[in-house]
């Protein structure tokens, strides 16, 4: 989130989309009503489903699953033709003046490509391998050029216009089966925030980013909200709703395939050492060779220290040779891993707290996949369908190779330590339980497996033994457990991603910044000279010793004060939200081009000329103005508004303005192109009917199990799965619970009174559903919450589906799953997003009958 969970009560207009809110982030709804009440704000709910969200909405418009971005960018085109976009912000805060290479193209010159694509092998799919006309037109500086008046035909606020000058309402209707005067209900009332004293906020979940084109989905969320003036601001934001306490923590920790801890880029074959690593980054045009990133060599450099101490040195690149080095970050998500378990190129899997035989794209596929390991070990709290893969419906454990280990784990509950909610917020939870039997925190089952590894590697060490050798690992002095002993010092895990010096850290005028051996204030303190260690730069200062606003000091993530000096709901003093504690990001764009709050009473930073800025000129005396209010300034603090750059926010960002025009895989503006399944071509670019830059697998194509395609003649209807509130993910704490599996105990189909009636199916009855991959049986609910879509005048119908059931897994009454069915994902495609590979849950065809 670029703000936060209370901010919400903060805006005068709220757009969940991709979410159900009201299942499955219910405190979110805490916050919506209160700006309803309050505030009179106004709730706008985009989803193909009326879902108990959309119920409570001031206007709900339905789209067809797929469609995001037909249907804003519609209101794009909306915005800029009726000039409903907030002028000052984008003019001086994006990069809607920057001009663009004379030779770029964009899909309406190129049906349906941008400029640079190379399809290598004919198939219609490839790579936009020449991204040279994607780039600024700059001076001799290398500073970009620029057009403030927004006339030049080059420039990114005319490209806009041109790209999405086709996505008319007639059109957009048409592609997203939404009647015409509820798509202009919608932007008319979201385009109302535009105005300077208004502010409008986004949440999302895996509705918008579990398609093909799911990273683009929520960069057109972001550039809707740079358009109006929306990001930095209280009761602004694009604001991903996170599906668990801790998902957003994960993510920080370097969880995603292509990131260490802190969002630092892993390592790929083309940086063999740490200068190159560097280099590659801090090289015009790369990512770290402007705003904030240009501290990136500080950050990997403390890392690299946390990581392995005495042993990372300056003279051995601080060890950074003990990084692995990958050919592409690409080859190890998801659906990738998968792949290379069915093709028997890995042998053996470590999963922890995931059930991927009910969670994962074309289950039966990832099931199959799993029997082709030598070995598997799993950390979970329930004999999930994942645990007993090898004993699923139709399979004979005999004819399974893979040797099962299952190491019994604690839950959430039953260890200590932080969590970090979708806004950021680090907050620590001390343990409530204890854990039954043998059953561990994850934590400590690492520790023992570490600690394990390097006793054999010292007996045997074998080739590159050092970086496990070598590795810091000194966790231990925790509680004594009954059955295994003792346990590690979760705080000392803490202090290792708060970051601590190493030597005494001294200004240029003697001044002791941290003693060694300190915890540091922050990351402001991290050097690349190896004088600091930090496990996870964007969490420095969390554990740090900080005031409560009530007269205690305590390491910052326990804080639990009470007092809101700003009346906006940032409780400054509860916790610790990452970065340096800042509520909201980029929150330079709060206060106007000259420093000044916008008029609209929500006054969070500003420029005071009159503050003492902390520093003295060269005569010695107090140098003044500074940036001043209720959060911690995302800026310089003693930049002034007409200073170079006192007008780029976005300090993240290499020329620090947001970016309307910005490169993804598919090109620097999100475009429509449908779902890999759909029942119509695209309306917009016919030639180019789905993402060009996805890759399709086509492993074992035409197997009973295998990657194949449905087509719109045998599999007419467009299916999406979803969570409810009765039910956790895919069940492996849920389905267990007698009172949970009581109040939704069986698979169930959703879809209209319409398709019911064409299929002579009854409310309540047992029904198959069909893909390309597979069959299930579900129970069927006829109802008005799914309607048909008109779809450039065909008539398609949608059904819906929880991911949440499986077989059971378990084996004896005891350990028996109490709500069991056909797992939803027996029924999706295997394939992904083009940047992360997120796959496609929530657009698919499938064919409805009575069982």
């Amino acid at each position: 989130m670029t703000n936060h969970w209370v901010d919400i009560k903060n805006a005068d207009v709220i757009m969940l989309n991709g979410s159900n809110a009201a299942e499955n982030h219910p405190a979110s709804m805490y916050w919506i009503h209160k700006a309803r009440e309050e505030r009179k704000a106004q709730l706008l709910v985009v989803d193909p489903r009326l879902t108990r969200s959309a119920a409570k909405a001031d206007l709900y418009v339905p789209i067809r699953s797929g469609t995001d971005i037909a249907f804003y960018g519609g209101m794009i085109k909306y915005i800029l033709d009726n000039e409903l976009y907030h002028k000052e912000y984008v003019l001086h805060y994006t990069n809607a003046a920057n001009l663009i290479h004379p030779d770029f193209k964009g899909p309406e010159d190129l049906d349906g490509l941008f400029s640079g694509f190379a399809d290598d092998d004919g198939d219609g799919f490839g790579t936009y391998k020449d991204r040279s006309t994607w780039s600024y037109q700059t001076d001799a500086e290398g500073k970009a050029l620029r057009d403030e008046t927004l006339q030049d035909p080059q420039c990114v606020f005319q490209i806009m216009k041109r790209h999405y000058a086709r996505y008319d309402l007639d059109t957009v209707s048409a592609i997203t089966g939404c009647p015409k005067d509820k798509l202009e209900a919608a932007y008319k009332l979201y385009a109302s925030t535009g105005a300077p004293d208004k502010v409008g906020t986004i949440l999302y979940a895996m509705g918008q980013t579990q398609h093909t084109v799911g990273s683009q989905n929520v960069r057109i969320l972001a550039m809707i909200q740079l358009l109006l003036g929306n990001i930095g601001r209280p009761g602004g934001g694009v604001n991903a709703l996170r599906g668990e306490s801790n998902v957003q923590g994960s993510t920080d920790q370097g969880l995603l395939a292509h990131l260490l801890p802190g969002y630092l880029p892993v390592p790929t074959s083309a940086d063999p050492d740490l200068q190159t690593y560097i280099d590659n980054k801090t090289k015009p045009g790369g990512p770290w060779s402007g705003g904030y990133w240009t501290n990136g060599p500080k950050f990997i450099t403390s890392l690299l220290k946390a990581w392995w101490g005495e042993h990372a040195t300056a003279d051995n690149g601080f060890a950074y040779e003990y990084l692995p080095k990958v050919e592409s970050a690409a080859n190890h998500y998801w659906i990738a891993l998968f792949e290379a378990m069915y093709a028997g190129k890995i042998k053996g899997a470590w999963i922890m707290g995931q059930n991927p035989a009910v969670a994962g794209p074309n289950a039966r596929l990832e099931r199959k996949a799993l029997q082709q390991l030598d070995w598997l070990v799993i950390q979970e709290l329930f004999q999930t369908e994942t645990v007993a893969f090898w004993r699923a419906p139709g399979v004979n454990p005999a004819e399974v190779k893979t040797e099962v280990f299952v190491l019994p784990a604690a839950d959430a509950m039953e260890k200590e330590g932080s969590v970090v909610t979708s806004g950021r917020l680090i907050q620590w939870r001390p343990k409530v339980a204890e854990a039954p039997g043998e059953a561990l925190p994850d934590h400590d089952i690492l520790d023992r497996i570490c600690r394990k590894l390097k006793e054999l590697y010292q007996a045997d060490a074998g080739p590159f033994a050092d970086p496990i050798l070598r590795l810091t690992w000194d966790y231990g002095g925790g509680p004594t457990h009954p059955v295994v002993g003792e346990l590690v010092d979760i705080t000392k895990v803490a202090r290792e991603m708060n970051g601590y010096a190493l030597e005494d850290l001294v200004d240029d005028k003697g001044t002791v910044l941290a003693k060694k051996g300190d915890l540091l204030s922050g990351f402001a303190r991290l050097t690349a000279d190896g004088k600091t260690a930090c496990g996870c730069w964007v969490f420095s200062g969390y554990y740090y010793p900080m005031p409560d606003g009530e007269g205690n000091t305590l390491p910052a993530a326990k804080r639990r004060g009470q007092k809101d000096p700003s009346g906006l709901g940032l409780f400054p003093y509860w916790g610790f939200s990452w970065p340096a504690n800042r509520r909201i990001v980029y929150n330079r764009c709060s206060a106007d081009p000259s420093g000044k709050p916008w008029p609209d009473g929500r006054d969070l930073i500003w420029w005071d000329p009159n503050a003492d800025s902390g520093t003295k000129d060269a005569e010695g005396k107090p140098i003044l103005g500074k940036w001043v209010g209720y959060d911690v300034p995302d800026f310089v603090v003693t930049k002034a508004p007409d200073a170079p750059g006192g007008k780029d926010p976005f300090i993240m960002r290499t020329d620090g303005k947001g970016g309307l025009f910005a490169a993804m895989n598919e090109g620097p503006l999100p475009t429509h192109y449908e779902p890999v399944e759909s029942p119509v071509g695209n309306l917009l670019y016919p030639n180019r009917p789905v993402n060009p830059v996805i890759k399709i697998w086509k492993t074992d194509e035409g197997q009973e199990v295998g990657n194949n395609w449905g087509a719109p003649d045998k599999f007419p209807i467009v299916a999406t799965t979803y969570r409810v509130v009765e039910h956790w993910q895919a069940g492996g704490m849920s389905r267990w619970l007698e009172w949970l599996a009581e109040a939704q105990p069986d698979m169930f189909v959703e879809m209209s009174e319409e398709l019911a009636k064409e299929k002579g199916i009854q409310n309540g009855e047992m029904v198959k559903v069909s893909s390309a991959r597979g069959t299930i049986k579900a129970v069927a609910i006829v109802t008005k919450r799914f309607k048909p879509f008109q779809v450039n005048g065909k008539t398609v119908h949608q059904v819906g589906m929880p991911w949440h059931f499986g077989w059971g897994g378990g084996e004896g009454e005891e350990y028996e799953a109490l709500a069991k069915g056909d797992a939803a994902n027996d029924l999706t495609p295997h394939v992904g997003d083009a940047n992360t590979m997120i796959p496609e849950y929530k657009a698919f065809l499938v064919n409805v009958e009575k069982a």
